[in-house]
């Protein structure tokens, strides 16, 4: 016989302040699950399979109630030097400036670019704001040599690739 829980009940524990154990909240298991995404994709990691892309970055996205907008930094092989957050928004957006983008991406000396955004509204749909800011990114890149690989929009367990849609 199977246990059924309530919806206040929670399969996963967290310790409080005075080491008691408590059911676990969404925003403590999101959290938690974003630090085993960050141990398990580290520096080195290969992204060279779209679907790899989608499910490190649902892991990193899924469940924001703001928007981020955050770039994969990519050596030659398409392995990961480094995952940044560069700017934050609000529900419905977030500044990007191309020049902040193209600085990092010489300081990590990256040859390529994964972008990346949620939609907290739930539309996975990449909008007319999307499409442009890709252009404009891909034009700053290309200045400096390094590739956008593809912009991913995450919407809950949804992750949209703007290169499969053929949208770059």
């Amino acid at each position: 016989m199977s246990h059924i829980s309530s919806p206040s009940e929670s399969s996963l524990l967290v310790r409080d302040a005075r080491g008691r154990y408590i059911p676990a909240t969404a925003d403590q298991i999101l959290s938690a699950a974003r630090q085993v995404v960050d141990r398990k994709m580290q520096r080195g990691a290969d992204f060279g399979s779209s679907a790899d892309v989608k499910a490190y970055l649902r892991a990193k996205l899924a469940g924001l109630d703001h928007e981020v907008f955050a770039v994969l930094f990519l050596d030659n092989r398409h392995r990961l030097i480094e995952y940044v957050e560069m700017f934050r928004g609000t529900l419905d957006g977030a500044p990007v400036y191309p020049r902040e983008v193209v600085k990092e991406a010489l300081r990590l000396n990256a040859a390529a670019v994964i972008l990346a955004h949620p939609h907290p509204s739930g539309n996975s749909q990449p909008s007319q704001a999307d499409k442009m800011i890709t252009r404009e990114l891909r034009e700053a890149l290309a200045l400096i040599g390094v590739r956008v690989l593809d912009h991913f929009v995450v919407a809950g367990n949804d992750a949209v690739s703007m290169a499969e849609r053929g949208l770059l």
